[in-house]
């Protein structure tokens, strides 16, 4: 058969029905197993996407509240670190004050020091009998072992609250590093806090998975605060039972220096109501002596002048004697007138005997009692200068007497009762 149109066909074979339905299968299965694979990748990819989303947020959340949490518990110990803080520097303020008035307690006992010492030195300057070892001098030495014991108490004290004021400066500075370093950490930790996705500061850093060299478990940390606290309140115990036993020490001492003050200003008063009644003794007895050397005089007078009235008759006597030895003869006998004349002077001259042994008896008397009042005169002397001297000591304790126990400013019955002491001489 003649062909009419001229049909060109490429030069490669050419599939068979059944092929090209295999290749459409073949081309459909492909294409759905792919669709599925790919829905299932969709589904698994929105699954992840969703899920990371969420754990991311909730990661995120988690982490805000970790940090909210823990800027709470760093702001809680800041509290209570603060408070800590604020305590010892009152106590330290405290103790410095205690340590002040320790320490002008010290310069005001030396005059107190000096007064004891001074009295002691004074009234060793009494003289004779009266220079003894009494009962002010016990006191006032007692007073100033007192003084001596509180003054080494004081400096052992003031050196103990230097060195617990410097342990409070130490402890201070701990608790305000720790403080320091926890205001810091909260900053951070607020800051971290606050931080979000769309922050300015964000970014992308080389290794923030590192461990830092210096870094602390929780529980270091944790123990690290509890030693910190537990620091400050020991501290802060210790010093406040320090200063309280300090200052007890202190009233007692005072109260120690007060009541011994007191003891050596009576046995003071005492010894010169004792050394003024004994003067007052010893002016009554040197007004007898002298008015017993009065009468003495005037009864060695009398008798000088009994015995010069013998002499004349003596001498009378012994011429009627003499003259009657010159009678002649038979009329030179011993007759009654010779006897009584002979007896009337042995008598007169036993007589001239006595008087005269009477009167240097009295004689010797007179200076036995004129050498009494002479050491009557030195005892009184003594005496007053040991009055004087017990009064200048309790003058000079006077400035020992402050506040409560000043004196009065009218002295006058003082002065009276030092110093007048007249009324207590008795009469005559």
């Amino acid at each position: 058969m003649a062909k009419s149109v001229t049909v060109y066909e490429k030069p490669t074979p050419h599939l068979g029905l059944p092929d090209w339905y295999a290749k459409q299968w073949e081309l459909e299965e492909s294409a759905s197993n792919r669709i599925n694979n790919s829905f299932e990748l969709r589904n698994t990819g929105r699954t992840l996407r969703n899920e990371t989303k969420i754990k991311t947020e909730w990661d995120t959340l988690l982490n805000s509240t970790r940090l909210d949490d823990r800027v709470k518990e760093l702001s809680t110990w800041e509290e209570i670190l603060a408070k800590l803080f604020k305590e010892l520097s009152v106590e330290k303020k405290r103790l410095r004050e205690a340590r002040a008035e320790a320490e002008k307690d010290l310069e005001n006992i030396e005059h107190p020091l000096k007064v004891a010492a001074e009295c002691i030195s004074m009234r060793d300057c009494r003289r004779g009998s009266e220079l003894t070892y009494d009962e002010p001098d016990t006191e006032v030495k007692k007073e100033l072992t007192v003084i001596e014991a509180l003054k080494k108490n004081l400096t052992e004290k003031v050196q103990a609250a230097w060195e617990k004021l410097n342990r409070l400066k130490q402890v201070e500075f701990e608790v305000n590093l720790d403080l320091t370093d926890k205001s810091e950490a909260i900053g951070i930790d607020k800051d971290n806090t606050n931080l979000n996705r769309n922050s300015a500061i964000v970014s992308y850093k080389p290794n923030a998975l590192r461990i830092p060299k210096d870094a602390k478990t929780y529980d270091t940390w944790l123990k690290h605060c509890h030693h910190i606290k537990l620091l400050a309140e020991n501290e802060l115990k210790d010093t406040h039972t320090f200063r309280d036993i300090m200052i007890a020490m202190q009233k007692r001492a005072k109260n120690d220096i007060a009541a011994q003050q007191d003891a050596t200003d009576y046995a003071l008063r005492k010894r010169i109501h004792q050394t003024q009644k004994s003067r007052n003794q010893m002016e009554w007895q040197k007004r007898k002596v002298e008015k017993e050397m009065e009468s003495l005089i005037k009864e060695i007078l009398r008798l000088e002048h009994a015995l010069r009235d013998k002499v004349e008759i003596v001498k009378c006597a012994e011429t009627r004697l003499e003259n009657r030895t010159y009678r002649p003869g038979y009329e030179l006998c011993r007759d009654e007138p010779e006897f009584g004349l002979k007896d009337q002077v042995l008598q007169l001259r036993q007589t001239k005997k006595q008087l005269l042994e009477k009167i240097n008896t009295l004689k010797a008397t007179f200076n036995g009692l004129e050498q009494l009042l002479i050491k009557i005169d030195r005892n009184l002397d003594d005496k007053q200068h040991s009055l004087m001297t017990d009064i200048k000591c309790l003058d000079i304790r006077s400035s020992l007497k402050t506040g409560n126990r000043a004196p009065l400013i009218n002295e006058t019955d003082r002065n009276i009762a030092l110093a007048n002491l007249d009324d207590e001489i008795p009469f005559e």
